[in-house]
């Protein structure tokens, strides 16, 4: 069975999809870099297919550079990750490329969600109380197209009339607007000929070592009579500091990619992040400035001292910089590594490492790239393209690939039935 991803990202939904035994027939995916590393992953996945892995080595030591890799690749597989926004204007285009990636095959499923800033209070304008009680009473501080973007997507279903589709995305969907806009999506998508149903599935429930909460909207053509997946649960106790603990300390602005340790946890196994053959990628961590550090070692102290949190107003005068001391005054947070699951990871540790300071006292530094990557389920040879601010930016937005996993397999256990 085949899928087309809209709104790719850095590929995690995919990722799951693949791993139950998918095809991807194309990805479309605005931004260069995250379509870059969509390649990048494809190339990798075709290479494991043709038993040709020390190519992609060779990629990731630095052997041979991305265009000479590429080089190594059909073009049809590449030309399958497609950079476009998703418009009006572009539909029709959009369209005719994937109809050249099909051939004369049908679409089984279409997956996606798109940017989920615009139902997220998180990534709303926020620039004082009153605009913060506006958005929790769902009215809009500004105009954002991208509310209106679950209509491409029902373009999509038109087109193309999948027998499911999966759209995933904040839980802030379904209260927007007091529910409007996830009413108005259900009832375009009835129109198109589909029976819709909704659940909020937590991340960790699915062996992810962070707690996520994401709404998992599932429709299904009407004449199949199908019902809401089951997605079978895989929690897993071990600890977010066993997760990190064969990846080497750094420094800040330290890269290091050779592991600490050859020992590999259970749960690295199971969860299929790390295994024998792997090269240690993108363990870097941005630099952190020395009155940051001295924040970090308080928020971490605070938390190895009875679970408690830094309040911003709590700091030493020398150590604040911002004149709001009343708004986010928990903007530092250390990662909780002696849970099984820490605090949601976000595309703003792009912008900083303050919220998701790393466990150890001894590093004082926010986490690396290689790091939020695992808190996301991400597998060790999963290459982020762009560099370690845009590696950030597609991490921190993607969908977990064990939990996308979940997804897949319950979708292909209920496809098999019809």
């Amino acid at each position: 069975m085949n899928y087309i991803d809209l709104f790719a990202g850095a590929g995690g939904l995919s990722e799951g999809f693949i791993r139950a035994g998918f095809k991807p027939i194309a990805h479309i995916e605005m931004n260069k870099e995250a379509v870059n590393t969509l390649k990048t992953r494809m190339a990798y996945h075709y290479l494991v297919k043709i038993n040709k892995l020390e190519i992609y080595n060779q990629y990731l030591t630095g052997q041979i550079n991305r265009d000479k890799f590429y080089s190594f690749i059909p073009p049809k597989i590449l030309k399958s990750c497609m950079c476009e926004t998703i418009t009006k204007e572009t539909l029709s285009s959009i369209f005719d490329n994937i109809d050249n990636q099909l051939e004369k095959n049908s679409v089984d499923i279409v997956i996606g969600g798109p940017p989920c800033q615009a139902y997220s209070l998180v990534g709303r304008s926020i620039k004082s109380a009153q605009d913060k009680i506006k958005i929790q009473n769902n009215e809009e501080v500004k105009d954002d197209p991208r509310n209106f973007l679950y209509q491409l997507y029902c373009e999509f279903l038109k087109k193309y009339k999948p027998k499911v589709f999966v759209f995933e995305n904040v839980t802030g969907l379904l209260s927007a607007k007091n529910g409007l806009f996830y009413k108005d999506f259900k009832d375009m998508a009835k129109r198109t000929g589909y029976t819709v149903e909704d659940k909020v599935l937590e991340s960790d429930k699915y062996g992810v070592k962070q707690s996520r909460k994401r709404v998992i909207i599932v429709g299904w053509l009407k004449e199949f009579n199908l019902h809401y997946p089951e997605f079978k649960e895989n929690m897993d106790s071990s600890t977010v500091n066993e997760m990190f603990a064969d990846l080497p300390a750094l420094e800040p602005g330290e890269t290091i990619n050779k592991y600490s340790s050859t020992y590999i946890s259970n749960y690295l196994i199971k969860s299929k992040i790390r295994c024998e053959k792997d090269i240690l990628t993108q363990h870097v961590a941005r630099p952190n400035l020395d009155r940051d550090r001295q924040i970090y070692k308080k928020t971490i102290e605070k938390w190895n001292n009875g679970h408690k949190r830094l309040h911003y107003d709590e700091l030493p005068e020398e150590l604040k910089t911002h004149k709001n001391r009343r708004s986010f005054i928990d903007r530092f947070k250390v990662v909780e590594g002696d849970t099984n699951a820490c605090h949601t990871m976000m595309a703003h540790i792009s912008k900083d490492g303050h919220y998701f300071i790393h466990p150890d006292i001894k590093q004082a530094r926010s986490i690396s790239v290689r790091e939020a990557a695992r808190i996301q389920s991400f597998p060790d040879n999963y290459y982020f393209e762009g560099g370690r601010t845009s590696a950030f930016m597609q991490i921190g937005n993607a969908v977990p690939p064990l939990m996308a996993e979940a997804i897949a397999k319950g979708i292909k256990k209920l496809l098999k039935k019809d």
